[in-house]
């Protein structure tokens, strides 16, 4: 019999206000709400209709009678509902201009729907100041039609106050008050303001002037926490013991502070005293947030709950694992002295600690047999687990659980991490949130096979920093060759991309892009080392702590740095197009450009030795491996097995060190990322994505040519560049299946032979030969 470890009960006020919150806060409340407020508008422009057509026969009545009187019968297709909200408003309050109350009911429908056609708030504010206004126009120009719609079509508000008005001010005083009042909510509804601060900075443009212009600061919406829960069961018989899971409590998304606040000595005996700002002190310390001072972070409601921190394994399948587990043991004379097991999202870990005696090496070869008595897929033994001296099981839950996005960008272990770039990627078998610093990393290996959890792997890494990181703190570069899976990010181009000036699209899938990219990002790498060497620090953060306490001078080239994240989508593909073009310069980011802020995450598919070579494997110590098809498929990613045996759906092992981590990668949705770019997409930006300096290939001039020493393959490369009438490296390397170096050495001797132009930086290098016919004498030339 399970005993129950008694908990803590919390105080029941705290707890039911805590539920009430958490009411209010629920996604089905807001849009039953929508559905009422909807209908309510409906019901009240409807009825006010009718009340403009019978209100003489509703009017015949005494309206304090309406309700407890039955025989009295009304017109109003509102029935006496609305003939008495009609009356009230019409005739009582505000006249004709009522019929602006059923457009703030749409406008806050819309709100709770989160159709952003309008500015909320600003409608309602706007909307509320004309039903006055034009209620005292109405008032003021039927100022004798008193008799007709009951007070006339300016309600009483309008009649009498225009009176009064008129009494106090005079008909031309009045009327210059309701002009003065129209003029000023236009300018407060319109773009004319922003014409006139066009004139007083002409250096911003229009559009990001109306952006500005229009952004309303609206408090972050706040997420309750969630209540604790603690569960233990207690197994008795063979000692076998359950721990429970618990779940972070989750409270709202904090701003991160800007990096690097504390101060950093400089001696200026040691530097260049032209580099030192000697305006130091004297401003206070550089915000570079304050480039887009308004900027608000994504708030947690546009993200859903999907997992409620409830266990799904219940008591009974705990022991029939553990019986099981204990019965295949005993069949290979395996004797058992102790079994606990948590419980995790996905799997249950059983700990086992064996009789005195028994090899691990043995219960590690049965692996598959006791996969066959669990009747389940999935399983995986550590044998020991490090740092506990027992033997690890995982077996996959019978009724998995969903770890939704929302919850870990909730939890407190994220909001607090006191990290550079924090990411969080989901939940541990013991249920908690797993948080790393990408900056420590330095760079991620991302491998499984279609459909397991890659894609949404990436997103929740990208989500992770858009929700911690500012845009002045931060960049992207994202290359997708497939066209589709980033491309949702486009909307924030102008926020946290960086591209080159000739990219016409902010997310790059041209392979030729990818390369010309790949090798700007090595230009602005050595630019920044050469900042760094100006600065006498050794990395980004001693960097940007220096200038964010003015100690540079921003007059020599010294400027804040952002942190780049460079995102590859299937590099499988990229290397089977461009092969060394592409390896090279990650080869040479992945080894220098830790210090200086550059950090590579790097996804494939088809995680082969051939893709993932010991070049990039000895570069990447972090990787991520969803489930592979095959072990040597895993070895490749893990140098170890492991991968294979995962279930899929997001089901994933993190390697940073010497054993992986087993980890549920936590969902987010595709209509998720798309509200949080348009989120962040429709608030003000910079005028352009960051833009990368290109850089030109370095091509060999000079005794490294030699028409006399031409290679072997040098007449077919002229042959099949003239065919395609296209002169790339790649192409011959393709096609002829050459190295990189020995297909560049070719590039060299056709263009000093006249078959190719020079080098153009990003484009294409021209071929100058139109025909076969004219290779021809080239060709008979040069023999």
């Amino acid at each position: 019999m399970a005993k129950k470890k008694k908990k803590k009960k919390k105080n029941p006020i705290v707890r039911f206000l805590g539920s009430v919150h958490a009411f209010f806060k629920d996604d089905r409340f807001r849009y039953a709400m929508g559905i009422v407020f909807l209908l309510l508008a409906v019901f009240l422009i409807l009825s006010l209709i009718s009340y403009l057509i019978n209100w003489k026969t509703d009017q015949d009545f005494e309206w304090e009678k309406v309700f407890s009187s039955p025989e009295i019968q009304v017109e109003n297709s509102g029935g006496k509902l609305g003939a008495w909200l009609s009356n009230l408003l019409i005739n009582k309050w505000f006249g004709l201009s009522s019929f602006l109350f059923p457009v703030i009911l749409v406008i806050w429908t819309m709100s709770l729907y989160k159709i952003r056609l309008v500015k909320a708030a600003k409608a309602v504010r706007n909307s509320l100041i004309l039903i006055i206004l034009l209620s005292l126009t109405l008032g003021l120009i039927f100022e004798d039609a008193g008799g007709a719609l009951g007070s006339g079509p300016g309600g009483q508000h309008g009649y009498f106050i225009s009176r009064w008005l008129v009494a106090s001010i005079g008909t031309l005083g009045t009327i210059s008050l309701l002009v003065i009042s129209y003029t000023a909510m236009l300018l407060f509804s319109t773009s004319f303001l922003d014409w006139i601060r066009e004139r007083e900075n002409p250096f911003l443009s229009s559009d990001e002037q109306k952006e500005d212009a229009e952004q309303i600061a609206e408090p972050e919406e706040l997420i309750p926490g969630d209540e604790t829960i603690h569960v233990e069961k207690e197994i008795e018989e063979e000692a076998f013991v359950v721990k429970g899971e618990t779940t972070e409590d989750s409270s709202p998304l904090t701003e991160e502070d800007s990096p690097g606040k504390e101060d950093v000595e400089m001696t200026i005996e040691d530097g260049d005293p032209e580099d030192i700002n000697l305006d130091e002190g004297a401003l206070g310390e550089y915000d570079p947030t304050l480039d887009l001072p308004k900027f608000r972070y994504p708030p947690l409601s546009l993200m859903k709950e999907y997992d409620h921190g409830e266990s799904t394994v219940s008591n009974e399948e705990l022991i029939s694992n553990k019986n099981r587990i204990v019965e295949t043991l005993g069949n290979y004379n395996i004797k058992i002295d102790k079994i606990k097991a948590t419980i995790g999202p996905t799997v249950t870990l059983y700990e086992i600690v064996p009789a005195p005696g028994i090899r691990i090496s043995r219960i590690k070869s049965l692996e598959d047999d006791i996969a066959l008595s669990l009747s389940a897929l999935g399983i995986r033994i550590i044998a020991p687990i490090p740092g506990k001296g027992t033997i690890g099981i995982e077996v996959p839950n019978q009724n998995p659980r969903t770890v939704s996005m929302k919850s870990i960008l909730a939890s407190k272990k994220f909001q607090d991490a006191d990290m550079e770039l924090a990411i969080a990627l989901g939940k541990t078998i013991s249920n908690e949130t797993f948080v790393f610093d990408l900056t420590k990393m330095p760079h991620l290996l991302v491998a499984g096979a279609t459909g397991q959890g890659k894609s949404v792997g990436l997103n929740a890494i990208i989500a992770s920093l858009l929700f911690k990181k500012h845009p002045a703190q931060l960049k992207f570069v994202m290359i997708d060759p497939k066209k589709v899976e980033l491309s949702l990010y486009t909307k924030i181009e102008r926020h946290y991309l960086a591209k080159l000036p000739e990219s016409e699209e902010a997310i790059i899938t041209d392979t030729q892009q990818v390369i010309h990219t790949l090798n700007s990002l090595c230009g602005e790498m050595d630019d920044r080392y050469n900042l760094l060497k100006n600065a006498q620090v050794r990395n980004i953060r001693e960097y940007n702590t220096k200038f964010i306490n003015r100690k540079l001078n921003p007059n020599k080239g010294h400027h804040y740095l952002p942190f780049i994240v460079v995102i590859i989508d299937e590099f499988a593909d990229l290397i089977m197009t461009a092969g060394r073009e592409i390896e090279t310069p990650i080869s040479r980011l992945a080894q220098l450009a830790r210090a200086i802020g550059i950090h590579l995450i790097i996804a494939t598919q088809r995680p082969t030795t051939n893709i993932i070579t010991g070049v990039i494997k000895a570069n990447f110590p972090a990787r991520i491996a969803f489930r592979v098809t095959s072990g040597i498929d895993s070895r490749t990613i893990l140098d170890g097995p492991g991968a294979d045996q995962l279930i899929g759906r997001g089901d994933m092992l993190f390697l940073s060190g010497s054993e992986p981590i087993r980890l549920q990668c936590a969902f987010v949705d595709g209509p998720e990322i798309e509200d949080v770019t348009d989120f962040i997409g429709q608030q003000k930006g910079y005028p352009t994505a960051m833009m990368l300096t290109p850089v030109e290939e370095e091509v060999g001039t000079g005794p490294e040519v030699d028409l006399d020493k031409r290679d072997d393959k040098f007449e077919e490369a002229a042959r099949l560049v003239v065919q395609h009438q296209q002169g790339s490296t790649s192409l011959i390397q393709r096609k002829l299946s050459l190295g990189y170096n020995r297909a560049g050495r070719i590039v060299d001797q056709l263009e000093l032979a006249g078959i190719l132009g020079p080098f153009e930086g990003s484009k294409a290098r021209k071929v100058l030969v139109m025909d076969e016919f004219s290779l021809e004498q080239i060709l008979s030339n040069l023999s």
